[in-house]
């Protein structure tokens, strides 16, 4: 059985460690849990991992936040993998640093990776992990915050959030979405 797991974020040195590119961060560490290196390939980089006999193709779209639809429904397509078999991982400012949601589906909620998906697959009926990074900036200035490097507080908090959302998609591959999204959205 075969996964898209999606990370989302931005290319390039100066987003690396943003808040922005949480999804990155993830599916980096799950890659290097792995040992699995990436491969620049159509639309983004891919690494391939094995997990309890399942095939997670990891990806890091090269498409920018704003057109993550565009990777992720080309990477979909070329692994003829199912909708049921993607997860979408992202930051969210409506959720506090730190926690974690796990949905089947549902709205974009202002998120223009996920409005891009949404319009590139025609429906939002796909999984994702919304990874909460705050809503602590000044009226106006939410670009500049995603955009923007974790404070030195989150920084040292990160590792054990990351593991936490590694662990997540690991369950949901494993075990499926509905007993994970019991097991960690409690969490």
């Amino acid at each position: 059985m075969k996964y898209l797991i999606a990370g989302l974020g931005n290319i390039g040195a100066e987003y690396a460690y943003t808040r922005h590119n949480v999804g990155f961060q993830v599916v980096d560490l799950l890659a290097q849990d792995a040992g699995a290196a990436w491969e620049p390939e159509h639309l983004g980089a891919v690494a391939r991992v094995k997990h309890k006999g399942r095939t997670l193709v990891l990806l890091k779209p090269s498409t920018y936040m704003n057109r993550s639809g565009k990777a992720v429904r080309y990477w979909l397509q070329k692994e003829k993998i199912e909708t049921s078999n993607l997860l979408v991982i992202l930051d969210e400012i409506n959720l506090p640093f730190g926690k974690q949601r796990l949905r089947p589906s549902g709205s974009d909620g202002g998120h223009n990776g996920l409005k891009d998906i949404d319009a590139m697959l025609g429906h939002n009926n796909y999984a994702r992990l919304r990874i909460g990074i705050g809503a602590d900036f000044p009226k106006g200035r939410q670009a500049e915050f995603v955009l923007s490097d974790w404070n030195e507080e989150e920084k040292a908090k990160l590792p054990e959030i990351l593991k936490t959302a590694a662990e997540t998609v690991r369950s949901f591959v494993a075990i499926g979405l509905q007993q994970t999204m019991n097991l960690y959205n409690k969490k």
